[in-house]
């Protein structure tokens, strides 16, 4: 079952440790197929060096494992209801990427000091708000996928592919599961930039909005230049 869609969540799945984004099991990555409403997720806490298509577990909107062994990420609720919520989303990673889990248990925003995040976030990356204990008690993951989708209720999920949550860390998404690892390495490294102009010049200013949509836009839209046709 959806063999081909596995390969894919397995290749992007190996490309964390590739970029330096995961330690031991700290990450996830899905695909998910909007035809059948159904997900392909990381199995949890399987290393990523003896990982196997055959690990890959495909799951339910409702969570429930459809085919695998071995039990889901424990993230897979989290997914599942950005999944629902967003139907543009077709890959979704999850990562404690050093820099932006920092920004994130600062309950921080990364704010846009340069051409580099704005060539694929448009504005800051927001931090998601704090769960409160209730929501931590029940249903945690699933509230945590509730409180990104409270996040951008106004506003453009594609244009910011990415979030912060608080005391935890990133989420990012895209088109599909590659675009979504893509995203996953930008928002680490202006996560790291944006530390450091912060180091360098606490009171450094946010890049000016002109720059922010000449560069974002320039890559985005029907106008945009960047690369090839």
């Amino acid at each position: 079952m959806l063999e081909e869609l596995k390969e894919n969540v397995l290749r992007a799945n190996l490309m964390l440790p590739r970029y330096g984004l995961v330690t031991f099991t700290w990450g996830n990555v899905s695909a998910v197929d909007r035809r059948k409403n159904l997900v392909v997720i990381k199995p949890s806490g399987v290393d990523y060096e003896s990982m196997k298509v055959d690990d890959m577990v495909v799951v339910d909107f409702d969570g429930n494992v459809v085919e695998g062994r071995l039990r889901p990420s424990s993230d897979t609720a989290t997914h599942i209801e950005l999944y629902k919520s967003f139907p543009e989303l077709g890959g979704i990673v999850h990562t404690h990427s050093t820099n932006a889990t920092a920004w994130a248990q600062a309950g921080r925003a990364i704010p846009c000091y340069g051409t580099t995040h704005a060539d694929y976030f448009y504005g800051d990356i927001p931090c998601a708000r704090p769960l409160s204990d209730e929501e931590i008690a029940s249903c945690y993951e699933k509230n945590t996928g509730r409180v990104i989708v409270e996040t951008f209720c106004n506003r453009d999920v594609l244009s910011c592919p990415g979030v912060l949550c608080v005391n935890h860390g990133p989420f990012t998404w895209g088109k599909d599961c590659f675009e979504a690892v893509h995203n996953a390495v930008v928002l680490e490294e202006v996560a790291k930039m944006a530390l450091l102009t912060e180091q360098i010049d606490p009171k450094a200013s946010r890049a000016p909005e002109s720059i922010r949509n000449k560069h974002y836009y320039r890559k985005h839209g029907k106008d945009a230049y960047y690369g090839q046709k």
